[in-house]
């Protein structure tokens, strides 16, 4: 199911979003997340996702056509403090209606960076993910940086602040260095994906 993938548009708004009956997966969090280091590593392609040091680059909504089965969307991230009032207000809009219109989204891929709490905007998008019923995964990045211990404790503190989610289930830990975790994800979105 991920052998083939490709880029396949950028859409500046929501309404212009393709309208036939592919399902979508769509990646979402804070800017600098780790977004598009996972969209290469997951797929094994050095290059599909554009990965820039300065957060706040992705200011669309990215489609890639995985294997004519299903479009993973590369949303923009938020929270970037140098990005103007305007720019994360348009970013918030963007996100906010794609969410509301699409009509072949089936999974949310929520994206926390392991070395920290989720923040506001993290439970604002929470929130929205489940006041219109959408099933959703939450994927730990950057657990390359922490200790296994640390591990360990994340794990336990994030099940309380997260109730609902479960280890292996619908929240993965993950490294797009180190792979840690590919198997895992792979595994439960294909389980997803073919009993949607």
């Amino acid at each position: 199911m991920f052998e083939k993938v490709e880029f396949y548009r950028s859409y500046f708004k929501s309404k212009d979003i393709p309208a036939g009956n592919i399902p979508e997966v769509a990646l979402c969090g804070r800017s600098n997340v780790g977004k598009s280091s996972f969209i290469n590593s997951f797929f094994n392609r050095k290059n599909l996702a554009k990965v820039s040091s300065t957060p706040g680059k992705t200011r669309t909504l990215n489609y890639y056509n995985v294997s004519d089965r299903f479009f993973l969307v590369d949303l923009p991230g938020f929270g970037y403090a140098k990005a103007s009032k305007a720019e994360q207000a348009t970013w918030a809009d963007l996100v906010n209606s794609y969410f509301l219109k699409s009509r072949n989204l089936k999974l949310a891929i929520h994206f926390i960076d392991a070395r920290h709490k989720p923040s506001e905007n993290d439970l604002l998008l929470m929130e929205l993910i489940s006041s219109i019923k959408l099933y959703s995964f939450i994927i730990l990045t950057k657990i390359d940086k922490l200790k296994q211990s640390e591990i360990a404790a994340l794990k336990k503190g994030i099940l309380k602040e997260l109730p609902g989610y479960e280890i292996g289930k619908n929240i993965f830990t993950y490294s797009s260095i180190k792979g840690t975790g590919k198997k895992e994800i792979q595994k439960a979105l294909r389980d997803f994906l073919l009993n949607t």
